[in-house]
């Protein structure tokens, strides 16, 4: 495409000042594209408004990919051609090195984890041990256990752990054997010795240091019990880790009571059977702001964040997520496990966003928000929202075509809420809500929405394993299983720079493997990778299938990684193994 025909198509052609080879030229508002390229003047063409990334050199340009559109996929590229030389994105591999593995099955063995970049080992949260796993990873080869950590003299196992950004020592949250009561957070040295213990919440679920070392954010999720008739306050709590040794005086508590009589927003779902607002709100997953002032905490259930002001330890807002619309184009899903087939396609579905694992990161000056949309139902024995659409009485004028929707092969499979959608309460559906948007979503730090990966995760891996699309995690030769639930299950996530740009690591918990993007450009990220690491013709029970359920990931930039590369460790819930990949970036 020529200048002039860019210029046809409402984009702006300027002519900017100079950039050299892998640079970005700070003064250029337009953010020129990184290629292979000397250092000489060149013409710069940016999407209308500013937004986008931005392209150029001197001589026209015949083609383009602006980042919109086209992945690139399993270390595919896409090329941008400046006169007679091609330039091409930089494309990611995730290359595995090692795996440590528990030899336990679809009890825990490894969910969630961190890095002490002083003694290069990772802190892995055991479940079904009831311990901290620590692993050498000086040679990410060959990771072995260091030794353990015991923590069942203070609850029956360990929910999340960090390690401090600089000072030897690690924490981590551990529940109440009855998840109502307050929870502990303990405190060790890098050696595993126990140095403190303070009381938090109910339930206390990931936690995480602030950027700057000052404060330990833990989530207390106040889940209800079985019978549902003993429902906690969900909260916040906001350690002062300034001492060397923390006290029960350190702890304060953000909580939610200020909001129970708020006008909220109405995709907040507040729906519990007589809870107020403080008590139907559960706290699953918290990320900082880079100058530690601000924390974002996902609430998956209530299909919310809310934001603290990590100072005050105080909840400034609640921010509801709003919902998916499955019938816009790129917005399908694969509905039904009883259609025997691959079938992304758009239904008359709201999809509640849902996430459970939230990331914060940098660019073009702002702050934004990275969400891995889950989903989660609350199913207890006293209250349960989880039902089928077949299931559900449908308005006939909302849904004239009731019957050939509610069949099996089509809608009626999938399960959705009935805690939502009879707008008008006569006991007939006009909507229908599933949990989850199979996606992960970009949003500012206000909680406006900037970019959602629609359908892209179902696509991607029904085109790299369409024999076992939609797989459980738990068995192998189960195809399209999971098409009536969440889908593969975006759930854990982290965010890496690597020279210059920014890459968002997801786990996929269900069919399994790591989908990476570039959200150099939060407004239109990539999807440049796709790696799964396991194995389709083994046996899960006995060991033999690779890594299934990806938990919780871990980036390590080059200058803290023991070989100096950076590297990404991923704990796997079910196959009970911890695996280091490297990071290739060509």
């Amino acid at each position: 495409m020529t200048a002039s025909e860019w210029v046809a198509e409402g984009y702006e052609i300027r002519k900017k000042s100079t950039f050299s080879a892998f640079g970005e030229v700070r003064k250029n508002p337009y953010r020129p594209f990184v290629g292979e390229m000397q250092k000489h003047r060149f013409w710069a063409v940016a999407f209308a408004g500013g937004l986008g990334m931005t392209f150029g050199c001197t001589a026209d340009v015949e083609s383009v990919d602006h980042g919109g559109g086209a992945h690139a996929i399993d270390g595919a590229h896409s090329d941008l051609r400046f006169g007679k030389r091609r330039y091409r994105r930089r494309a990611v591999e995730l290359l595995p090195l090692g795996t440590y593995a528990t030899g336990t099955f679809d009890g825990g063995g490894a969910e969630i984890l961190d890095y002490d970049s002083r003694g290069k080992r990772l802190w892995v949260a055991n479940t079904v041990a009831g311990t901290i796993d620590v692993l050498d990873i000086r040679d990410p080869s060959f990771p072995t256990l260091s030794f353990r950590v015991d923590v069942r003299a203070y609850g029956p196992r360990a929910s999340s752990v960090a390690v401090h950004p600089w000072r030897r020592v690690a924490a981590a949250s551990i529940p109440n054997a009855d998840r109502t009561l307050p929870g502990k957070v303990v405190f060790f040295s890098l050696n595993g010795r126990v140095r403190s213990v303070v009381e938090v919440g109910s339930n206390p679920d990931q936690l995480v240091y602030s950027p700057n070392g000052r404060h330990l954010l833990v989530a207390n999720e106040g889940v209800p019990n079985e019978a549902y008739d003993v429902d906690p306050e969900g909260s916040v709590s906001v350690i002062n880790t300034r001492r060397w040794r923390v006290h029960q005086s350190d702890v304060r508590t953000a909580g939610f009571g200020a909001f129970n009589d708020a006008d909220l927003d109405p995709s907040v779902r507040v729906f519990g059977p007589g809870a107020t607002v403080a008590q139907d709100l559960e706290p699953e997953y918290v990320t900082v702001s880079k100058d530690s002032r601000t924390a974002w905490v996902a609430m998956q259930e209530n299909n919310a964040i809310a934001m603290v002001d990590v100072a005050s330890a105080k909840v400034v807002n609640i921010v509801g997520l709003g919902f998916k619309d499955h019938r816009k184009p790129g917005f399908g899903l694969d509905a039904s496990d009883r259609d025997g087939a691959v079938r992304i396609k758009n239904w008359p579905v709201w999809g509640m966003y849902q996430p459970d694992s939230i990331q914060s990161f940098q660019a073009w000056g702002e702050t934004f928000l990275v969400l891995a949309n889950e989903g989660d139902a609350r199913d207890w024995d006293g209250f349960s929202e989880e039902t089928r659409a077949g299931d559900l009485p449908l308005d006939p004028i909302a849904f004239p075509d009731a019957a050939a929707l509610q069949a099996d092969e089509a809608l009626g499979r999938l399960r959705v809420s009935s805690a939502i959608g009879d707008d008008d309460g006569d006991g007939l559906f006009e909507s229908l809500y599933s949990f989850g948007a199979r996606s992960i979503s970009i949003r500012r730090s206000d909680g406006s929405l900037v970019f959602d990966s629609g359908d892209q995760l179902e696509r991607v891996t029904a085109e790299a394993s369409p024999d076992d699309f939609n797989s459980t995690n738990d068995e192998n030769g189960s195809f399209d299983k999971r098409s009536d639930d969440k889908g593969p299950e975006p759930e854990g996530l982290t965010v890496g720079r690597i020279r210059g740009r920014t890459y968002v690591f997801v786990g996929l918990e269900r069919i399994g493997g790591i989908a990476t993007y570039d959200v150099s450009n939060p407004f239109a990220p990539r999807l440049v990778d796709y790696t799964n690491t396991r194995d389709f013709t083994g046996d899960a029970e006995m060991g033999t299938a690779g890594d299934l359920g990806p938990e919780g990931l871990k980036f390590i930039p080059a200058k803290k990684s023991p070989i100096h590369a950076p590297l990404l460790a991923v704990a796997n819930e079910v196959s009970g193994t911890t695996t280091i990949f490297k990071v290739h970036v060509r």
